[in-house]
């Protein structure tokens, strides 16, 4: 048992990471010694005064690899903090199906959404860009980007339609959770399940970052297959919170999310208040620098599935409902290829952002840090004519691309973009044309060109 100070920092721990791999293994944490039940998940009296409360991430009867659940034990249980709810205004933010406009089948490309003057906690700056799926199905995503300007003070959130991937790329976060404390900056990604609460607080000044809300199966490390049982997200690398509780009583407002609707109510004291906590279902974070991509080391261009980091898996075997995919520092060996993306059509839908640097195949400028680009089911992209001409003609030596850090929510459903993302000034409104400028080289009386 790991007994832990309150307010700890994170804590790496074997079991919660094999867990991630899918081994359904259990970890605990406790803020007072003696507060976690041995031999027992529910007594009759929990140690000092506490209630016992199991949250549940997957039915009951799921199999035991993939069934999650935690067991809290909190000064109060949650169903102490129901007051009164009322639909709140929930802004920006958008839950599949949503059909709000019709976009023309092109590429899109949204130059970086500057942080507004205005204030916004986490709740209000929520600006969703694309939808997909469905979430009432418990299936598909939301792309959003998060623009915060002010921490919640006594205010608390949490989101029944699906779990949230933090991706910062300006600015640090503090996650306050029922299970600790997160802290998050650019280069590292957090996970918070469905049904977890939370107070989304500044660490150093407006924070802007990319956010993918998961309406299906729970994020998890995809299987390496061939690779073997190295490279990639290693597990140990993943780290979870221990236990920090607050006792706390004072008025305070709770957000709730259901639906596609977010509601409020005045509680009248903090619900981050479990004192200890074991089981499989909890947030945690992870460092991207950390990643071991692999590649070829010979000749063609891998897949970019190489780079998945994290996996929704869905009822379809083989074909993800999210695959989180980076694009990180990495050495570039291959001869006789075309180093960069090649050009293609592909049934998944990516969403892509740049977190810092300049991404290999559209080095010709428009993709800035903190930008995006949705490239849809079936549409086709690749290269920019920089990209293409440079890579065409380069000496093939072993290259490193550094400094450099861009990702994709790739998903199989289409991406439907929002009335929001497609009205505004920073969409690239001639993206769609960056192949026109790739000139023709076709010469059937020269073979070598």
């Amino acid at each position: 048992m790991n007994v832990v100070p309150q307010l700890a920092p994170m804590q790496q721990d074997t079991d919660v990471l094999n867990y991630l791999s899918g081994f359904g293994n259990q970890f605990e944490t406790e803020a007072l010694p003696g507060a976690l039940p041995i031999g027992r998940n529910s007594p009759q009296r929990c140690a000092y005064g506490l209630y016992a409360e199991q949250l549940s991430g997957s039915p009951f009867t799921a199999p035991r690899k993939t069934n999650e659940r935690s067991w809290l034990y909190r000064i109060r249980p949650t169903v102490a903090n129901w007051g009164r709810f009322e639909k709140a205004h929930i802004g920006l933010w958008r839950t599949a199906p949503c059909a709000e406009v019709e976009m023309v089948p092109a590429p899109l490309r949204w130059d970086p959404i500057p942080i507004p003057e205005k204030r916004l906690s986490f709740v209000e700056g929520v600006h969703t860009i694309t939808t997909a799926g469905d979430a009432g199905t418990q299936a598909g995503m939301g792309a959003h980007v998060y623009l915060v300007t002010r921490s919640m003070v006594d205010e608390y959130f949490y989101n029944a339609d699906g779990e949230l991937l933090f991706v910062p790329q300006q600015g640090a976060l503090r996650l306050a959770t029922e299970f600790g404390l997160i802290d998050i900056a650019p280069g590292e990604i957090a996970v918070i399940p469905r049904g977890v609460k939370m107070r989304v607080e500044l660490l150093d000044g407006p924070a802007r970052g990319y956010l993918c809300e998961n309406y299906g199966g729970a994020l998890t490390l995809p299987e390496r297959g061939p690779i073997g049982a190295n490279c990639l997200a290693n597990p140990r690398d993943f780290l979870t919170p221990v236990a920090a509780y607050e006792d706390r009583d004072g008025p305070a407002q709770l957000y709730v999310k259901w639906g596609g609707t977010l509601w409020r109510a005045e509680i009248g004291h903090s619900p981050l208040d479990v004192v200890a906590w074991h089981g499989n279902y909890a947030p945690y974070k992870y460092d991207m620098r950390r990643y071991s991509p692999v590649g070829p080391v010979l000749f063609d261009h891998a897949d970019p599935s190489i780079f998945t980091v994290l996996t929704s898996q869905s009822e379809t075997l083989g074909t993800a409902n999210i695959d989180f995919v980076i694009f990180p520092d990495r050495w570039l060996v291959a001869e006789n290829t075309f180093r960069p993306p090649w050009y293609h059509m592909n049934v998944m839908s990516e969403f892509m952002g740049l977190i810092y640097g300049v991404y290999d195949a559209k080095p010709g400028g428009g993709f800035s840090p903190g930008g995006m680009s949705l490239h849809n089911t079936m549409l086709p992209h690749g290269p920019d004519v920089t990209a293409f001409e440079g890579a065409s003609r380069a000496e093939l030596k072993p290259h490193k691309l550094e400094g450099t850090l861009a990702f994709m929510f790739e998903t199989r459903f289409p991406q439907r973009v929002t009335a929001y993302a497609a009205g505004i000034e920073q969409l690239q409104r001639d993206y769609a044309a960056y192949g026109t400028h790739l000139a023709r080289h076709f010469d059937p009386s020269r073979r070598e060109w």
